[in-house]
């Protein structure tokens, strides 16, 4: 008998946890499917379930989790629900954080890649994403332009900014321009460290060659995988900067992804509840079919399981850390002109022509006057598509 008590009590907790996590997960996927508006609208939808309604954590300790997400690489908005679940239920809760709120958009992402790649090629898929695309450029413009008032904080930040966009045009590798803005800011700010000799062995190993994409264009299950879960390991800030590294990657390094198929792919991500970055589920049947959509998406989401693992203990360290605050001042400035030089070569792609640049005008004023959801504004572009069809 006294063995079954015991059996018992070790048994509760572990019953207690799972219980927890599956808590967790029901919480997240059901944001999954209902989340719209960004990773500002996401967190703040987390803020309210996780602080407000459920009391899993106080106001001063989400807080701290947020300033965490901006500390280290991967899409915020899905390692905040990383964090939230690991915060209520361990690494069970971690896990089925960040699975429940990707599940649902990679579903959905999955289904309209199987569509796309099966009618995409029709008049009438044609017409819409000619309607759908330039309503992006604008939502893009406007997630640019509120990132910037928050990450553009000083005259350095704001020309390590500047400089990024126009070097991006002389051919710099994409990612050395994204590190070369981080130690930027970081060296000037802590110029006074700096001179202490011994603070030279930590950046030493800072200084080398970025993460480059492979020279050839033949496609293997293989360097997808390896392509994502770079990009995983060095996106910073807002899903929209991994537009920026799938365009240099897919688009100019490799050539298997074109400019159209990318800008449909921001369109799918913007079509779908959850997080942008979902739209890796997209690319990756677009070039490899179901494995190739499990592998992008594997690829780009491990590396945030693993930070985040990694990182919550250590929270209150890199919160107060100068160095890592300056990297990370730099590093988002870096992405920010990254992001607004791509952009501009999307619109070249988007504006065809006078009926384009009038429906992309339209998007903005609804996106500005009206304050329109993301999927209004795309469901927008899909009726203008349809639209210039019958014409």
């Amino acid at each position: 008998m006294p063995n079954v008590e015991s059996a018992r009590d070790s048994a509760s907790p572990r019953l207690a946890a799972w219980r927890a996590a599956a808590e967790v997960g029901v919480m997240f996927a059901r944001m999954g499917i209902t989340a719209f508006g960004g990773p500002a609208a996401y967190i703040a939808m987390m803020r309210d379930e996780t602080v407000e309604r459920r009391k899993w954590l106080d106001e001063q300790h989400f807080l701290d989790l947020l300033g965490a997400t901006n500390l280290i690489p991967g899409p915020n908005a899905s390692e905040m629900s990383m964090h939230l679940g690991y915060v209520r239920a361990g690494w069970p809760g971690m896990l089925a954080g960040g699975i429940g709120f990707l599940f649902p958009a990679m579903a959905i992402s999955l289904g309209l890649a199987w569509a796309y790649e099966a009618y995409g090629s029709t008049p009438a898929a044609g017409w819409l994403m000619y309607g759908i695309k330039p309503v992006i450029i604008p939502l893009i413009l406007l997630a640019l332009w509120k990132m910037s008032q928050k990450a553009v904080q000083d005259r350095l930040t704001a020309t390590t900014g500047l400089v990024t966009l126009g070097l991006y045009f002389t051919g710099i590798n994409f990612v050395g321009l994204l590190l070369g803005g981080g130690l930027a800011v970081m060296l000037i700010r802590n110029a006074a460290a700096l001179r202490d000799s011994r603070h030279l062995p930590i950046l030493l190993p800072l200084i080398g060659p970025g993460l480059a994409a492979a020279a050839g264009s033949s496609f293997s299950l293989g360097k997808l995988f390896l392509i994502f879960a770079k990009i995983g390991l060095l996106l910073y800030g807002s899903g929209y900067v991994l537009f920026a590294f799938l365009k240099a990657d897919l688009v100019d390094g490799y050539g298997w992804l074109t400019e159209q198929q990318l800008i449909d792919a921001i369109a799918i991500g913007q079509m779908t509840p959850g997080p942008l970055s979902s739209s890796a589920t997209f690319i990756g049947y677009v070039l490899g079919g179901l494995p190739g959509a499990l592998i992008a998406t594997a690829g780009l989401y491990l590396p945030a399981f693993i930070v985040v693992a990694v990182s919550n203990p250590l929270i209150p360290r890199i919160r107060d850390s100068a160095w890592a605050s300056g990297f990370l001042d730099g590093v988002n400035v870096a992405a920010l002109g990254l992001m607004a030089a791509v952009t501009c070569e999307l619109a070249y792609a988007a504006f065809e022509d006078t009926f384009t640049v009038l429906v992309g005008a339209a998007a903005a004023v609804l996106l500005l006057r009206g304050n329109v959801s993301s999927a209004v504004l795309v469901m927008f572009g899909t009726g203008m598509g349809l639209l210039s069809a019958l014409f």
